[in-house]
């Protein structure tokens, strides 16, 4: 029984090769039952993906989210699994505001665990996602090689706060990719990543780089210190047009969303020839669907 907590649990190619059969037409086989999409924090993209890819697999979304829930009277996390599983769901899909906790949920659960997100630590869903759309942008190489080698990928914005960039760090470098980190050294990681570069210098982050991929600038964390204001990130840390100047001529640019549209990005940018944005969302739900086909059938 395979839980997805990480991005280093995704078998990448075999998972590459699947999502593409699936974009292709290759007909899902279909399950039965009730999977369980535990959400204690809102989502758009995430959560509607994974009920869509409920009803592709035929199994039915059941959708808990903590005001509709007993865990609005105080139930923990631990009992909340024991008693979905008791219920007989085949999976629990769960996003959660704290690190860990799908980790936690693991610990206590007689079905697959889907990781949607757990605080600042990982959203492997989102990553997987992101490097099929590269994957699929870049002609779709041998994705049992380093397919990415030579390729600079430079993830810009709220890096300290951002599952999204670390488990694209993990997928990214496992492909053979250069990362860098970009953000004003406020909203960079205490302590490094592996395998990857920080910077605070935005000109260092985008020169020749091949992707750049922009974060959700969180404006709680002006209320926390971490930024003087909306303005001074505008000026230093904004993907334009201009800055992308210094990128690699055939330089795309991607954003896991939501967007703050004129903060973290451009709209000539997010709109414009080079932005995979779209793609992104328009795969979201088959990488779902492979990922919870891969954790049932494992």
């Amino acid at each position: 029984m395979p839980h997805l907590l990480s991005a280093h649990d995704l078998p990448l190619a075999p998972m590459l090769e699947r999502i593409r059969q699936y974009r292709e037409g290759t007909t899902p086989r279909q399950g039965r039952g009730t999977i369980a999409l535990l959400f204690y924090e809102p989502s758009t993209r995430t959560r509607g993906a994974f009920e869509q890819a409920c009803v592709m697999l035929g199994y039915h979304p059941l959708v808990l989210t903590p005001s509709i829930s007993s865990i609005v009277k105080g139930e923990s996390l631990a009992d909340t699994v024991r008693t979905l599983c008791a219920q007989g769901v085949r999976a629990i899909v769960i996003r959660h505001p704290h690190a860990g906790a799908a980790h936690t949920a693991s610990r206590f659960s007689t079905v697959p665990i889907l990781n949607a997100g757990d605080g600042a630590h990982e959203h492997p869903t989102q990553a997987l996602l992101d490097i099929y759309t590269l994957w699929s942008h870049r002609g779709y190489p041998n994705p049992h090689t380093r397919w990415l080698e030579g390729v600079k990928v430079a993830i810009v914005g709220d890096v300290k706060h951002s599952r999204v960039a670390r488990s694209n760090a993990i997928l990214l470098t496992q492909a053979g990719a250069e990362v860098w980190l970009c953000a004003p050294p406020t909203l960079l990681p205490d302590a490094p990543l592996p395998g990857v570069q920080q910077t605070h210098s935005i000109e260092q982050a985008l020169q020749n780089a091949h992707v750049v991929m922009a974060l959700r600038l969180q404006t709680e964390r002006m209320e926390s210190g971490f930024l003087p204001s909306l303005n001074a990130y505008r000026r230093d840390y904004q993907i334009t047009e201009a800055r992308l100047q210094v990128a690699h001529p055939d330089c795309v640019v991607m954003h896991p969303g939501p967007i703050q549209r004129g903060v973290e990005i451009e709209d000539a940018v997010a709109d414009g020839s080079r932005s995979l944005i779209l793609t992104q969302v328009q795969v979201g739900l088959t990488v779902r669907a492979v990922c919870l086909e891969y954790a049932l059938e494992n």
